[in-house]
């Protein structure tokens, strides 16, 4: 198989119909770019050039490779230069997945530092659970996702971003509830709103209450955390939300937070990806951002 670097020398003393040329535009010998020639020709058994008094021009022969090779070695060195342009983020794109929580409640400010510094890194964004952001990117359909942690998958690394809590918040019919301390039995007798079930969040909470010997039976289950907050506001009974994402209710008093004997344990949300697999410049950086912001 002749090499790639013998091509380039060939393009190179075809464009400037000199061997002396040529050498100098490869910072190499004459000679070297002579043999690496004979060596070509020897390869293909067909002469490439001839040689004029004003230095040397392609054969019949070496004029129909050209037009093949000069087109696969632009294409080659094209590519290269867009690597090395993705590498600088001057290129690129980057397909992160995300939950539409995590996104719009933690994700996005440093998506906006990350834009205005690699401003010409396309954003490709996919809202999706965390389980299928899992199966996302062991498909190869994106390169990072943020996740609900705990995520349990051997082809997957992870890298933990913040610490969240999970708490109960009520409106003003539970106000009460906001004032003393109660038990999370005492709390499972009142009509409970949570996420849906296929929610990694969901799934965390209602395995820490079975571990109690509390069983789940929601009266409502919502498909996003934003009408988590609403359907408490209007009193529709306790909704189960990260602590994190509602300070704006909790502290403009349209929701208050329900004091428990004993907290739900923290959990974290981090990026997830595959494991043997490099990342890309873009998604490094963007880890890089989030955890010189948010260090755990």
């Amino acid at each position: 198989m002749i090499k790639l670097d013998s091509y380039r020398v060939f393009c190179l003393v075809a464009e400037h119909r000199s061997f002396s040329k040529a050498a100098k535009a490869l910072y190499a010998t004459q000679p070297a770019v002579s043999q690496a020639i004979m060596n070509l020709e020897n390869e293909l058994g067909t002469r490439l050039f001839t040689r004029t008094s004003k230095g040397v021009k392609l054969t019949t022969d070496g004029q129909m490779l050209y037009e093949y090779v000069s087109s696969a070695v632009k294409l080659i060195e094209a590519g290269e230069k867009k690597l090395s342009e993705a590498k600088d983020l001057l290129y690129g794109e980057m397909k992160i997945g995300v939950g539409d929580t995590i996104s719009r409640y933690y994700l996005l400010p440093y998506l906006e530092k990350f834009n205005q510094g690699s401003p010409n890194i396309k954003l490709k964004v996919i809202n999706r659970t965390t389980m299928e952001l899992c199966n996302l990117l062991k498909s190869g359909e994106i390169d990072i996702a943020l996740c609900n942690l705990p995520v349990k998958d051997p082809a997957l690394e992870i890298v933990k971003c913040l610490d969240i809590h999970d708490i109960f918040v009520c409106g003003e019919k539970y106000k009460n509830l906001s004032l003393n301390r109660y038990s999370l039995a005492d709390i499972m007798k009142f009509p409970l709103i949570f996420l849906e079930r296929i929610s990694n969040s969901r799934q965390y909470v209602e395995k820490f209450l079975a571990s109690k010997g509390l069983k789940l039976q929601p009266e409502i289950e919502l498909g996003s955390h934003d009408l988590l907050l609403e359907f408490a506001r209007f009193n529709f009974g306790i909704a189960c939300v990260v602590e994190e994402f509602s300070l704006d209710y909790l502290n403009s008093k349209k929701l208050y937070k329900v004091l428990l004997d004993e907290e739900i344990p923290k959990r974290s949300i981090g990026f997830c990806f595959l494991k043997n697999v490099s990342l890309s410049a873009a998604a490094k950086k963007l880890m890089e951002i989030t955890q010189a912001a948010s260090p755990l």
